[in-house]
């Protein structure tokens, strides 16, 4: 990359990025730490407040929670999230707006000078990413920043800081090319994010034991959802998962912030996630792509049953388990729609079809493309039907994008208890 003049628009720094190292992930935060380090990222706090938030699903929404409760209560917040649905600029969000093509430019070339700067070091896209928006939010201090991590935790990019509060939401098998099957290490994995003598929320009432062993190791007092806090049923509910709300306003609390309750409450009532058990007329897209997802997706729509058949446009990605995914998701779908995502990790809507069809499932078509899928239900959907578009970020993004343009008055309308899929 060094031979080469620097990119002039976001589209080309992205496609520098994606080729600029061998592997997509190459998970260690040493070659990280360095470049962090020659970026004067270390030196001092890059907001007056850090919270980190590491976990299987949840990460999501407990990020938007958190963004809207210090929106709420007048703070200039940041917060970096991945993947994005639509536009990269969706990870960087900068006083709840997305950051623009110049922020995000400015903070690549940042990473470039320091990276080049001695010994070069080899970045992967996301790592350049995380640390481009880390230089952003330093340069505006903000009152708050919330970092989601991105892959595991204590190897993570975003893991380079030292965060305030560190929120474990759930731990799940996912991403077992790089994390393994084994709850208790993947939990260790996640726990890593936790600092010692900083206060660990944990927000989920079945996490494996590695996740307390490693906060005691460290002496992180831990404030766990169901012992040390719980969902106030007098609060608005947000439509995301309840825990997940209960999870942020803790965290909020424990990173010192004085709670106003009216602030709270406009907080709650406010928050939109897209992506999440989001509506669009008839269709419902959930990012949702590992079975425990996949569990909560299928329960969120038993509970609110439709006069025709509940359809599934499925699209996924060869690392996941797409046996384990069907499994949960069956008993609420009637029929079937596979794709195939763009690029090398996707799984063909061939290999998802027989997966299903082993299943007993009945699958009625095999598009090229989550958009080809989309098209050809919109021709046969009756009224009383609905569809559920999941597998992955790539799926719903794809579909988002052609609702939008193929309907652009579609009315939005927020599910009573979305699902979230940080991942």
């Amino acid at each position: 990359m060094s031979d080469a003049p620097l990119p002039t628009t976001l589209d080309a720094w992205l496609a520098r990025l994606e080729a600029a190292h061998p592997v997509g992930i190459d998970l260690g935060l040493e070659r990280v730490a360095e470049v962090a380090r020659r970026m004067g990222l270390l030196e001092g706090p890059i907001a007056e407040r850090v919270i980190t938030v590491a976990g299987t699903n949840g990460k999501g929404s407990t990020v938007a929670l958190l963004e809207a409760l210090a929106r709420a209560h007048g703070l200039s917040t940041a917060a970096y999230t991945s993947p994005h649905l639509i536009r990269y600029n969706e990870r960087l969000r900068l006083d709840g707006e997305e950051a623009s093509d110049a922020t995000l430019m400015a903070g690549f070339a940042a990473v470039e000078r320091a990276r080049l700067d001695g010994e070069p070091v080899s970045l992967t896209y996301f790592e350049v990413g995380t640390l481009g928006a880390l230089w952003a939010i330093a340069r505006r201090a903000p009152d708050l920043a919330i970092l989601e991590v991105g892959l595991g935790g204590r190897l993570d990019a975003v893991n380079v800081i030292d965060p305030d509060v560190g929120i474990v939401t759930t731990v799940a098998q996912d991403h077992a090319a790089f994390l393994g099957t084994d709850l208790q290490q993947i939990g260790r994995e996640k726990a890593g994010i936790l600092r010692p003598g900083r206060p660990a929320v944990l927000g989920s009432r079945e996490l494996p034991a590695s996740v307390r062993q490693v906060a005691a190791e460290l002496g992180a007092p831990v404030h766990a959802i169901g012992e040390d806090f719980d969902w106030d049923p007098a609060h608005p509910d947000p439509g995301l998962p309840l825990d997940n709300a209960a999870t942020a306003l803790k965290a909020f609390e424990l990173a010192g912030v004085e709670r106003d309750a009216d602030a709270c409450r406009r907080a709650l009532a406010e928050v939109r996630l897209p992506g999440r058990m989001q509506w669009l007329g008839q269709w419902c897209l959930d990012v949702g792509h590992n079975p425990h997802a996949a569990s909560y997706l299928a329960g969120r729509l038993a509970a609110r049953p439709c006069a025709g058949r509940t359809w599934a446009l499925l699209a996924m990605l060869g690392d996941k388990d797409a046996d384990g995914v069907i499994e949960a998701l069956a008993p609420a779908v009637d029929a079937w729609v596979t794709a195939t995502l763009a690029g090398e990790r996707a799984r063909s809507a061939a290999d998802l079809a027989g997966r299903l069809v082993g299943q007993g499932a009945s699958v009625a078509h095999q598009a090229a493309s989550p958009t080809a899928a989309a098209a050809w239900l919109a021709e046969r959907l009756a009224p009383e039907d609905r569809v559920l578009v999941c597998g992955s970020f790539f799926t719903v993004g794809e579909v988002l994008e052609w609702l939008a343009l193929s309907a652009p008055a579609r009315q939005t309308e927020a599910d009573p208890s979305g699902s979230e899929e940080a991942r």
